[in-house]
C-alpha cells in the first residue's frame, strides 16, 4: 500500500505543477469572459489536485512511511538531519502552505469586485503557492532528492 500511494502522490506531483502553472498564466493574462472561464476550470483543478495531493500526503506523513514514523519516534535527532528535517518539517509545511494559498486565492477571486481584481488576486496567490511547489518537490541533485519519476 505504501508503494502505491507513493508512486500516486510522485506522479500527481506533475498535475498539480501543470495545473499551477496553467492557472497562474492565465490569471497573468486575462482575455475576456472566455479566458474567465478558462482560469475558473483550471483554478478548479489546480485546488482539486492539492486537495489530492495533500490527501496523499498526510496518508504517507502521518500513516503508510515507515521513514516518518521513525522520524516521529525520534523527532529531537531528526531535527538534526538536515534529510530528516526536509521530510518532518519542510516539505509538509511549505506544502501546506501552497494548498492554503490556493485556496485563499480562489475566495478572494469570488469576491473580487472587477474583473481584474479578480485576476490579480488568483494570479498572486497561485503564482505564490506554485512557487511554494517548486522550492520544496525533493529535486534529484537535493540532500533529500527523490527521482523525477518512481515506478
Amino acid at each position: 500500500m505504501y508503494t502505491l500511494v507513493l508512486v500516486i502522490h510522485s506522479w500527481m506531483r506533475w498535475v498539480a505543477l501543470a495545473a499551477g502553472i496553467g492557472a497562474t498564466v492565465l490569471a497573468m493574462r486575462g482575455s475576456g469572459s472566455s479566458g474567465d472561464s478558462k482560469l475558473e476550470r483550471w483554478g478548479m483543478a489546480f485546488v482539486s489536485v492539492l486537495d489530492l495531493q495533500l490527501l496523499l500526503g498526510l496518508l504517507l506523513y502521518l500513516v503508510l512511511s515507515p521513514n516518518m514514523a521513525e522520524i516521529r519516534a525520534n523527532f529531537g535527532a531528526a531535527m538534526k538531519d538536515p534529510v530528516a528535517r526536509f521530510w518532518a518539517v519542510e516539505h509538509i509545511t511549505s506544502m501546506l502552505l501552497a494548498v492554503i494559498l490556493a485556496h485563499v486565492g480562489r475566495v478572494l477571486g469570488r469576491k473580487a469586485a472587477t474583473p481584474d481584481s479578480r485576476r490579480m488576486k488568483l494570479f498572486i496567490c497561485f503564482g505564490i503557492a506554485t512557487v511554494l511547489m517548486l522550492l520544496a518537490i525533493p529535486w534529484p541533485g537535493m540532500r533529500a532528492g527523490r527521482p523525477l519519476f518512481r515506478f
